[in-house]
Protein backbone atom coordinates (compact mmCIF):
# COMPACT_ATOMS: atom_id res chain seq x y z
CA UNK A 1 0.00 0.00 0.00
CA UNK A 2 1.28 3.10 -0.84
CA UNK A 3 2.36 5.83 1.86
CA UNK A 4 1.23 9.04 2.97
CA UNK A 5 4.92 10.18 1.27
CA UNK A 6 4.67 8.69 -1.82
CA UNK A 7 0.63 10.61 -2.75
CA UNK A 8 2.04 13.31 -2.00
CA UNK A 9 5.29 13.17 -4.33
CA UNK A 10 2.57 12.10 -7.06
CA UNK A 11 0.39 14.56 -6.46
CA UNK A 12 3.01 17.06 -6.77
CA UNK A 13 4.65 15.70 -9.77
CA UNK A 14 3.77 17.45 -13.00
CA UNK A 15 0.76 15.84 -15.21
CA UNK A 16 1.80 14.78 -18.63
CA UNK A 17 -0.43 17.61 -20.19
CA UNK A 18 1.59 19.99 -17.59
CA UNK A 19 4.65 18.62 -18.95
CA UNK A 20 4.39 19.38 -22.73
CA UNK A 21 2.83 22.66 -21.77
CA UNK A 22 5.27 23.90 -20.26
CA UNK A 23 7.52 22.74 -22.53
CA UNK A 24 5.20 24.11 -25.28
CA UNK A 25 5.50 27.75 -23.04
CA UNK A 26 8.90 27.41 -23.60
CA UNK A 27 9.16 26.92 -27.25
CA UNK A 28 7.21 29.50 -27.86
CA UNK A 29 9.64 31.97 -26.17
CA UNK A 30 11.98 30.95 -28.59
CA UNK A 31 12.99 33.16 -31.52
CA UNK A 32 14.25 30.38 -33.66
CA UNK A 33 10.71 28.63 -32.96
CA UNK A 34 8.58 31.69 -33.94
CA UNK A 35 5.84 31.78 -36.55
CA UNK A 36 5.77 33.32 -39.48
CA UNK A 37 2.48 34.19 -40.86
CA UNK A 38 3.59 36.01 -43.82
CA UNK A 39 4.44 32.58 -44.65
CA UNK A 40 1.73 30.38 -44.16
CA UNK A 41 0.27 30.26 -47.35
CA UNK A 42 4.01 29.23 -48.89
CA UNK A 43 2.90 25.68 -50.14
CA UNK A 44 0.70 27.78 -52.70
CA UNK A 45 3.56 29.73 -54.28
CA UNK A 46 5.39 28.00 -57.30
CA UNK A 47 8.48 26.35 -56.91
CA UNK A 48 10.77 29.35 -58.10
CA UNK A 49 9.33 31.69 -55.93
CA UNK A 50 9.82 29.75 -52.79
CA UNK A 51 12.80 28.84 -53.95
CA UNK A 52 14.09 32.93 -53.73
CA UNK A 53 11.89 33.64 -50.66
CA UNK A 54 14.29 30.75 -49.13
CA UNK A 55 17.75 32.30 -50.98
CA UNK A 56 16.35 35.81 -49.34
CA UNK A 57 15.91 33.98 -45.81
CA UNK A 58 19.54 32.72 -46.16
CA UNK A 59 21.53 35.84 -47.19
CA UNK A 60 20.19 37.06 -43.34
CA UNK A 61 22.58 34.82 -41.99
CA UNK A 62 26.05 36.21 -42.73
CA UNK A 63 24.60 39.54 -41.12
CA UNK A 64 23.76 37.97 -37.82
CA UNK A 65 27.29 36.46 -37.82
CA UNK A 66 28.85 39.30 -38.21
CA UNK A 67 27.44 40.93 -35.28
CA UNK A 68 29.25 38.06 -33.14
CA UNK A 69 32.72 38.36 -34.17
CA UNK A 70 34.06 39.69 -31.17
CA UNK A 71 33.07 36.95 -29.17
CA UNK A 72 33.88 34.27 -32.15
CA UNK A 73 37.27 36.35 -31.66
CA UNK A 74 37.77 36.09 -28.22
CA UNK A 75 36.81 31.83 -27.96
CA UNK A 76 38.92 31.35 -30.96
CA UNK A 77 41.92 32.77 -29.13
CA UNK A 78 40.74 30.82 -26.07
CA UNK A 79 40.73 27.49 -27.75
CA UNK A 80 43.58 28.33 -29.84
CA UNK A 81 45.77 28.90 -26.82
CA UNK A 82 44.83 25.75 -25.07
CA UNK A 83 44.83 23.67 -28.40
CA UNK A 84 48.83 25.03 -28.13
CA UNK A 85 49.22 23.61 -25.00
CA UNK A 86 48.27 20.15 -25.82
CA UNK A 87 44.94 20.39 -25.68
CA UNK A 88 41.81 19.28 -27.96
CA UNK A 89 38.55 21.20 -28.95
CA UNK A 90 35.42 19.05 -28.41
CA UNK A 91 32.02 19.40 -30.14
CA UNK A 92 29.02 18.76 -28.26
CA UNK A 93 25.11 18.86 -29.28
CA UNK A 94 22.07 16.89 -30.45
CA UNK A 95 20.53 16.34 -33.88
CA UNK A 96 21.45 19.00 -36.75
CA UNK A 97 23.71 20.59 -34.28
CA UNK A 98 25.82 17.10 -33.09
CA UNK A 99 25.89 16.24 -37.06
CA UNK A 100 27.38 19.61 -37.81
CA UNK A 101 29.97 19.72 -35.08
CA UNK A 102 30.85 15.68 -36.42
CA UNK A 103 31.26 17.10 -39.97
CA UNK A 104 33.64 19.70 -38.65
CA UNK A 105 36.21 17.49 -36.35
CA UNK A 106 36.24 14.99 -38.93
CA UNK A 107 37.28 17.35 -41.92
CA UNK A 108 40.55 18.62 -40.00
CA UNK A 109 42.44 15.47 -40.04
CA UNK A 110 42.24 15.87 -43.80
CA UNK A 111 42.50 19.66 -43.97
CA UNK A 112 45.29 20.05 -41.38
CA UNK A 113 47.07 17.06 -40.52
CA UNK A 114 45.17 17.09 -36.97
CA UNK A 115 44.96 13.14 -34.94
CA UNK A 116 41.74 12.46 -35.50
CA UNK A 117 41.64 12.95 -31.20
CA UNK A 118 42.55 16.56 -31.24
CA UNK A 119 39.10 17.52 -32.58
CA UNK A 120 36.36 15.34 -31.65
CA UNK A 121 32.53 15.80 -32.15
CA UNK A 122 30.21 14.28 -29.97
CA UNK A 123 26.50 13.82 -30.49
CA UNK A 124 23.86 12.91 -28.40
CA UNK A 125 23.04 9.09 -29.12
CA UNK A 126 26.36 8.43 -30.13
CA UNK A 127 27.60 7.80 -33.70
CA UNK A 128 24.38 5.97 -34.97
CA UNK A 129 22.47 9.62 -34.74
CA UNK A 130 24.51 10.79 -37.52
CA UNK A 131 22.25 8.90 -40.00
CA UNK A 132 19.26 7.87 -37.73
CA UNK A 133 17.29 10.21 -34.64
CA UNK A 134 18.09 8.63 -31.09
CA UNK A 135 15.05 9.42 -29.41
CA UNK A 136 14.86 11.25 -25.92
CA UNK A 137 18.97 11.17 -26.37
CA UNK A 138 19.25 15.01 -26.33
CA UNK A 139 17.15 15.09 -23.26
CA UNK A 140 20.11 13.83 -21.45
CA UNK A 141 22.48 15.90 -19.74
CA UNK A 142 23.75 12.29 -17.60
CA UNK A 143 24.64 11.23 -21.07
CA UNK A 144 26.49 14.49 -21.88
CA UNK A 145 28.83 13.78 -18.52
CA UNK A 146 29.15 10.07 -19.97
CA UNK A 147 30.44 10.95 -23.29
CA UNK A 148 32.95 13.61 -21.96
CA UNK A 149 34.38 10.91 -19.43
CA UNK A 150 34.85 9.17 -21.59
CA UNK A 151 37.42 11.06 -23.06
CA UNK A 152 39.36 12.21 -20.23
CA UNK A 153 38.91 15.32 -20.20
CA UNK A 154 41.11 18.02 -18.77
CA UNK A 155 41.77 21.46 -18.09
CA UNK A 156 44.02 21.81 -21.27
CA UNK A 157 40.82 20.88 -23.02
CA UNK A 158 38.13 23.32 -24.85
CA UNK A 159 34.47 22.29 -24.93
CA UNK A 160 31.73 23.64 -27.43
CA UNK A 161 28.48 23.70 -26.56
CA UNK A 162 26.39 23.89 -29.64
CA UNK A 163 22.50 24.15 -29.50
CA UNK A 164 20.09 26.26 -32.29
CA UNK A 165 17.55 26.45 -29.50
CA UNK A 166 20.35 27.12 -26.03
CA UNK A 167 18.40 25.25 -24.22
CA UNK A 168 19.38 21.32 -25.15
CA UNK A 169 20.16 19.65 -22.24
CA UNK A 170 22.93 17.83 -23.82
CA UNK A 171 25.22 20.44 -24.97
CA UNK A 172 24.12 22.23 -21.68
CA UNK A 173 25.23 19.23 -19.64
CA UNK A 174 28.66 18.85 -21.70
CA UNK A 175 29.13 22.47 -20.89
CA UNK A 176 28.40 22.40 -17.37
CA UNK A 177 30.89 19.13 -16.85
CA UNK A 178 33.45 20.72 -18.59
CA UNK A 179 33.21 24.04 -16.81
CA UNK A 180 33.50 21.96 -13.31
CA UNK A 181 36.64 20.37 -14.70
CA UNK A 182 38.41 23.68 -15.41
CA UNK A 183 38.09 23.40 -19.13
CA UNK A 184 37.44 26.19 -21.47
CA UNK A 185 33.83 26.03 -22.64
CA UNK A 186 32.15 27.72 -25.41
CA UNK A 187 27.88 28.01 -25.75
CA UNK A 188 27.02 28.12 -29.61
CA UNK A 189 23.68 28.81 -29.68
CA UNK A 190 20.93 31.05 -31.86
CA UNK A 191 18.47 32.45 -29.39
CA UNK A 192 19.27 35.40 -26.83
CA UNK A 193 20.17 35.41 -23.53
CA UNK A 194 20.17 31.23 -23.60
CA UNK A 195 20.91 29.24 -20.58
CA UNK A 196 23.86 27.49 -23.09
CA UNK A 197 25.51 30.45 -23.22
CA UNK A 198 25.26 31.75 -19.53
CA UNK A 199 26.50 27.86 -18.58
CA UNK A 200 29.70 28.82 -20.72
CA UNK A 201 32.93 30.96 -20.47
CA UNK A 202 32.59 32.17 -23.69
CA UNK A 203 28.32 32.79 -24.67
CA UNK A 204 28.20 33.02 -28.98
CA UNK A 205 24.52 33.68 -30.10
CA UNK A 206 23.77 34.08 -33.48
CA UNK A 207 20.32 35.29 -33.43
CA UNK A 208 19.11 34.71 -37.19
CA UNK A 209 15.38 35.06 -36.16
CA UNK A 210 12.41 32.38 -37.08
CA UNK A 211 13.08 29.67 -39.53
CA UNK A 212 10.85 29.84 -42.69
CA UNK A 213 9.33 26.68 -41.68
CA UNK A 214 8.54 27.21 -38.36
CA UNK A 215 11.13 25.41 -35.69
CA UNK A 216 13.54 23.98 -38.73
CA UNK A 217 16.25 25.11 -36.72
CA UNK A 218 18.50 23.06 -39.37
CA UNK A 219 17.78 25.82 -42.30
CA UNK A 220 19.35 28.91 -41.05
CA UNK A 221 20.11 28.32 -37.74
CA UNK A 222 21.93 25.07 -39.31
CA UNK A 223 23.67 27.33 -41.58
CA UNK A 224 24.70 30.21 -39.22
CA UNK A 225 26.24 27.20 -36.90
CA UNK A 226 28.16 25.70 -39.84
CA UNK A 227 29.85 29.01 -40.60
CA UNK A 228 30.81 29.37 -36.78
CA UNK A 229 32.38 26.10 -36.51
CA UNK A 230 34.16 26.81 -40.12
CA UNK A 231 35.39 29.50 -38.40
CA UNK A 232 36.75 28.04 -34.54
CA UNK A 233 38.27 25.26 -36.44
CA UNK A 234 39.83 27.18 -39.48
CA UNK A 235 41.12 30.51 -37.70
CA UNK A 236 42.62 28.49 -34.92
CA UNK A 237 44.38 25.87 -36.70
CA UNK A 238 46.13 29.03 -38.71
CA UNK A 239 46.91 30.38 -35.24
CA UNK A 240 48.55 27.09 -34.73
CA UNK A 241 50.57 27.38 -37.42
CA UNK A 242 48.70 24.98 -39.95
CA UNK A 243 48.76 27.37 -43.03
CA UNK A 244 51.57 29.55 -44.54
CA UNK A 245 49.38 32.70 -46.04
CA UNK A 246 46.05 30.96 -46.87
CA UNK A 247 47.94 27.76 -48.26
CA UNK A 248 46.68 24.62 -46.44
CA UNK A 249 50.53 23.79 -45.98
CA UNK A 250 49.38 20.76 -43.30
CA UNK A 251 47.37 19.11 -45.67
CA UNK A 252 47.70 15.23 -45.80
CA UNK A 253 48.21 13.50 -49.27
CA UNK A 254 45.62 10.15 -48.35
CA UNK A 255 44.34 10.73 -51.98
CA UNK A 256 45.47 11.18 -55.75
CA UNK A 257 43.56 14.44 -55.36
CA UNK A 258 45.46 15.49 -52.64
CA UNK A 259 48.69 14.56 -53.97
CA UNK A 260 48.34 16.75 -56.85
CA UNK A 261 46.98 19.21 -54.46
CA UNK A 262 50.16 18.94 -52.37
CA UNK A 263 52.16 19.51 -55.42
CA UNK A 264 50.29 22.52 -56.60
CA UNK A 265 50.67 23.96 -52.99
CA UNK A 266 54.56 23.96 -52.41
CA UNK A 267 54.88 25.41 -56.13
CA UNK A 268 52.30 28.63 -55.29
CA UNK A 269 54.53 28.53 -51.97
CA UNK A 270 57.73 28.51 -53.71
CA UNK A 271 57.33 28.71 -57.53
CA UNK A 272 59.99 25.84 -57.86
CA UNK A 273 59.81 23.85 -60.82
CA UNK A 274 58.38 20.44 -61.03
CA UNK A 275 61.69 18.66 -60.39
CA UNK A 276 62.79 20.68 -57.62
CA UNK A 277 59.18 20.01 -55.57
CA UNK A 278 59.41 16.29 -56.32
CA UNK A 279 62.98 16.00 -55.08
CA UNK A 280 61.60 18.08 -52.15
CA UNK A 281 58.87 15.67 -51.11
CA UNK A 282 61.28 12.87 -51.94
CA UNK A 283 63.27 14.36 -49.14
CA UNK A 284 60.60 15.04 -46.53
CA UNK A 285 58.54 11.84 -46.60
CA UNK A 286 55.45 13.86 -48.57
CA UNK A 287 54.92 16.33 -45.77
CA UNK A 288 54.06 19.96 -47.88
CA UNK A 289 55.32 22.03 -45.40
CA UNK A 290 58.72 20.81 -44.85
CA UNK A 291 59.05 20.38 -48.66
CA UNK A 292 58.29 24.01 -48.88
CA UNK A 293 61.16 24.94 -46.18
CA UNK A 294 63.62 22.45 -47.67
CA UNK A 295 63.23 24.78 -51.05
CA UNK A 296 62.66 28.71 -49.44
CA UNK A 297 65.16 28.07 -46.79
CA UNK A 298 67.93 26.15 -48.41
CA UNK A 299 68.15 22.91 -46.08
CA UNK A 300 67.84 19.42 -46.07
CA UNK A 301 65.23 17.75 -45.27
CA UNK A 302 65.98 16.40 -41.63
CA UNK A 303 67.26 19.92 -41.21
CA UNK A 304 63.18 21.68 -42.24
CA UNK A 305 61.86 18.82 -39.76
CA UNK A 306 64.21 20.73 -36.49
CA UNK A 307 63.27 23.94 -37.83
CA UNK A 308 59.62 22.82 -37.33
CA UNK A 309 59.81 21.42 -34.22
CA UNK A 310 61.35 24.30 -32.56
CA UNK A 311 59.09 26.47 -34.46
CA UNK A 312 56.05 24.11 -32.91
CA UNK A 313 55.23 24.20 -36.37
CA UNK A 314 55.34 27.59 -37.75
CA UNK A 315 56.43 27.66 -40.97
CA UNK A 316 56.93 31.46 -41.03
CA UNK A 317 59.10 30.91 -38.36
CA UNK A 318 60.88 27.85 -39.19
CA UNK A 319 61.76 29.73 -42.31
CA UNK A 320 63.02 32.78 -40.45
CA UNK A 321 65.41 31.05 -38.61
CA UNK A 322 66.46 29.10 -41.70
CA UNK A 323 67.61 32.12 -43.27
CA UNK A 324 68.95 33.86 -40.66
CA UNK A 325 71.02 30.99 -39.54
CA UNK A 326 74.94 31.09 -40.80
Amino acid sequence: MPSSADATDASNAPTEPSKYRDLRDELESLTTEAFRPEHSDIDRLSTLDIAKTMNGEDATVPAAVAAQLPAIAAAIDAIAERMGRGGRLVYAGAGTAGRLGVLDASECPPTFNTDPAEVVGLIAGGPGAMTTSVEGAEDSAELAVEDLSALHLTADDAVVGVSASGRTPYAIGAVEHARALGALTVGLSCNADSALAAAAEHGIEVVVGPELLTGSTRLKAGTAQKLVLNMLSTITMIRLGKTYGNLMVDVRASNEKLRARSRRIVSLATGASDEEIEAALAATDGEVKNAILTILGHVDGPTAAHLLTQSAGHLRAALATALHTP
